[in-house]
């Protein structure tokens, strides 16, 4: 117990300080004992750059970090979004082996415990995949492929991977073994398509009857991307792009077109900042971080 007879001695910035602490331990314990499990579903699309890392809070607080973008931008957002006694996330899921997905993971891996790593089994081709691999064995994290037709239930949220099946998982365009997944939960479904192109879009329309409510937009707005005819097949409400200053001329005007056209509403990291969707059976609420 805090001596407060002694304070009296101190100096006014000294104080001061003592004082911050003691409100600063006030405000951690009431985050302990009184904070509540979510009843929603959180999704946060992260400003990382030109890259992709998506965070979601199931209801009552499982948490889902699919892909951590080029560098450790990853970790402030991560900041701004969890609390600082919260350093365990349960799943990492990398969508593929490209360095604008996977890098920023390897500094979340030091920072957080992690309960599952999951990718779809192939490997990179940069020196920096061995240090995520690398740091995956000496925390002792499984490791588990998955692939189109897995599922991962909680209460009444389920990921469905859609993709890649065998026809693309040995594909010499990495893009093409995404790990496409589609999440169900609180009648809303979110598709995440790493960075499928126009084959892998047609092959997903073919092979699926698709009506979504928010699509992560592939390859960050690239013009291989987002046909005319998988958008309006797939219908999606709310469409978010992942990108940051580039010379791809990401995202490109006719993608953005392309999104219009199907009546999407339109967000791009870049201009918004880190997007929030806030997820009930009501709906969907959006918050912008710019």
């Amino acid at each position: 117990m805090l001596n407060f007879s002694s304070v009296t001695n101190l100096s006014n910035w000294q104080i001061l300080l003592v004082l911050f602490l003691i409100i600063f331990d006030g405000v951690v314990w009431g985050w302990i004992v009184f904070d509540q499990p979510n009843k929603n579903t959180e999704l946060y699309f992260l400003d990382v750059g030109q890259g992709d890392s998506e965070l979601v809070i199931l209801p009552n607080g499982p948490k889902v970090l699919i892909d951590g973008g080029p560098n450790n931008k990853v970790i402030n957002e991560l900041a701004s979004v969890l609390r600082p006694t919260d350093r365990y996330i349960d799943l990492i899921l990398l969508s593929h082996p490209q360095t604008d997905h996977f890098t920023g993971l390897i500094d979340v891996l030091k920072r957080y415990q992690v309960g599952v790593f999951i990718f779809n089994g192939r490997s990179g081709t940069v020196d920096s995949w061995s240090k995520l691999i690398k740091v995956i064995k000496e925390n002792k994290i499984p490791a588990v492929v998955l692939a189109a037709g897995d599922k991962i239930h909680y209460l009444n949220s389920q990921f469905n991977f859609l993709l890649p099946d065998k026809n693309f998982i040995e594909s010499t365009d990495l893009n093409e073994t995404t790990l496409v997944s589609l999440l169900q939960s609180q009648n809303s479904k979110i598709l995440f398509t790493g960075d499928i192109d126009a084959k892998i879009e047609d092959y997903l329309i073919r092979k699926y009857d698709l009506d979504i409510d928010v699509l992560k937009v592939s390859h960050h707005g690239s013009k291989f991307s987002s046909g005319e005819k998988f958008l309006s097949n797939i219908s999606p409400k709310i469409a978010v792009i992942e990108v940051g200053k580039n010379s791809y001329g990401h995202p490109t005007k006719e993608v953005l077109k392309n999104l219009a056209s199907v009546g999407a509403q339109i967000f791009r990291t870049d201009k918004d900042g880190t997007i929030k969707l806030l997820i009930n059976n009501q709906g969907i609420s959006i918050f912008k971080k710019k």
